[in-house]
């Protein structure tokens, strides 16, 4: 059977409505999405797979296939660092809050902990702002290979970097503008920030989740791409940074396997703010503000990396304690922050963006 003949196969079972739709193998749901990123499948027949997929909900035997087609046609490359944080924010980015997370990986690297994080421009179903944006008025080279990379994290005066998904996977860039067409969230969107452009002897993925069946979910794909621990977070905007104001949730996972299931509260580390986070300015709202919000959002962080206290800054020392504590570092969150307000105070953190 070639690849047309196969997704034939593939809509007829997986696009018959909610109770008579079929579920497909692992092997034809990789062999059906490497068949999409090598356009051998037409853009309307590709619309159709990720549109039922979804409609009629993704197995983990589903996930794992796409997951694994992806990660074969990415241009992986292996740090020497023993350690490695793999920022799995979402790449459709945020549209109702300031992504703090941005400014996690220097951090994270001025506490010894080398760090990546990666994106896109923009994609459906958020067109929020992305990290890369952010970037982008820091005067960052956005677009940087993965070997360059790798090379920058490696570097101990840095530590840390950004890797655009249109270098790392060209073939699944190359989809952004049919998902952008779709207009809904797809298995992209789930699977996408597991791919894991670049690892270390071992690489521990930290990644933001709302939906309370998540955390098993991504926890399997981590450990079927590779990754030795996975750390999920209920976060805002379904990001790695935590509620300022209320509890929360998060998951510590190794080899796949739930470790703790770790209530977290912002105010037993000292936060105590009176909003979740911080809500992006009217003013600033809007496809046509997103350059001016991208500057908005470099002058909140460079001065939380700085050392200037406040709900940036809180932001940063509750997201990092919560990654520092899942490696280990310390063997309460409260002795875990302490290093990292003396980190930020130290306003060592703001070089590494120069």
């Amino acid at each position: 059977m070639n690849s047309k003949e196969l997704m034939h196969s593939i809509i007829q079972r997986i696009a018959t409505g909610p109770e008579l739709s079929k579920s497909i193998s692992l092997e034809e749901s990789k062999l059906a999405m490497e068949a999409i990123l090598s356009h051998e499948i037409d853009e309307v027949q590709s619309a159709i797979f990720l549109i039922a997929m979804r409609m009629k909900r993704e197995t983990m035997d589903e996930n794992i296939g796409i997951l694994m087609a992806l990660v074969g046609l990415t241009n992986q490359q292996q740090s020497s660092v023993d350690n490695l944080v793999d920022l799995g924010d979402p790449y459709s980015g945020y549209n109702r809050s300031v992504p703090i997370s941005s400014f996690l990986p220097p951090l994270l690297a001025e506490l010894g902990i080398p760090s990546v994080i990666h994106g896109l421009n923009s994609v459906s179903p958020k067109f929020g702002l992305t990290h890369r944006l952010i970037y982008q008025a820091l005067d960052f080279d956005v677009n940087l290979s993965t070997s360059r990379a790798k090379h920058q994290i490696e570097n101990k005066s840095i530590g840390w970097s950004y890797v655009d998904q249109s270098q790392y996977c060209k073939q699944l860039h190359s989809l952004v503008p049919l998902r952008n067409k779709i207009i809904k969230r797809t298995v992209l969107n789930t699977v996408e920030s597991l791919i894991g452009p670049i690892r270390g002897k071992n690489t521990h993925a930290v990644l933001g989740y709302v939906h309370k069946p998540y955390p098993p979910i991504y926890a399997s794909l981590a450990k079927h791409s590779g990754f030795s621990s996975s750390l999920l977070i209920r976060g805002v905007e379904g990001g790695v940074v935590p509620s300022l104001r209320q509890k929360g949730l998060m998951y510590s996972y190794y080899d796949g396997a739930e470790k703790d299931k770790v209530d977290i509260d912002p105010k037993k580390i000292g936060v105590t703010q009176e909003f979740r986070a911080i809500e992006i300015p009217k003013n600033l709202e809007g496809e046509t503000k997103k350059s001016s919000l991208a500057k908005y959002v470099v002058d909140l962080g460079s001065e939380a990396l700085s050392g200037k206290k406040g709900i940036f800054y809180d932001g940063l020392v509750y997201s990092a304690s919560l990654i520092l504590w899942h490696l280990k570092d310390e063997k309460t969150l409260t002795l875990v922050s302490e290093k990292v307000r003396s980190a930020l105070d130290s306003s060592k953190a703001i070089e590494r963006l120069k």
